[in-house]
């Protein structure tokens, strides 16, 4: 085992690095402070907490259709446009976007700028219109 090791070293290192970046995501899940929520949760969350519901989309899928009363800051926009969300701060907050992948990205910045409760809605503003909530549009 060890001479496949040593002939074969850089092909076990791609086996090593494959494996860790596979594994990688549902580590990083465990010790990150953002939870993910299902539509359901975030409409108790928004009922019971007063939950802020940030659209992270850009300007053209937000007027699309978005979660009603939705704050609106693309993710592009994010970091220049934060103290608008200093208000909110004492709120739980969630997150979106499309389908829920660059809104766990921006939850830890969220973190970040003080918020205790940060989520970021799982499956995003699709599964939130697939679970029959309502979805607002721009004319």
């Amino acid at each position: 085992m060890m001479q496949f090791i040593q002939n074969n070293w850089p092909l076990f290192l791609v086996m090593i690095a494959s494996g860790g970046m596979l594994l990688w995501p549902l580590v990083g899940r465990r010790f990150s402070s953002v939870s993910e929520v299902g539509a359901l949760r975030a409409t108790q969350l928004i009922n019971r907490q007063n939950a802020v519901m940030l659209d992270l989309r850009e300007s053209k899928d937000y007027d699309g259709g978005h979660v009603p009363n939705a704050v609106h800051i693309p993710l592009s926009q994010l970091a220049g446009r934060a103290s608008e969300l200093a208000k909110f701060t004492s709120r739980p907050l969630i997150a979106y976007c499309d389908r829920g992948n660059q809104s766990r990205g921006a939850g830890s910045a969220l973190s970040k700028l003080g918020f205790a409760e940060v989520y970021t809605l799982q499956g995003g503003v699709r599964a939130w219109a697939a679970a029959g909530l309502p979805v607002a549009k721009n004319a």
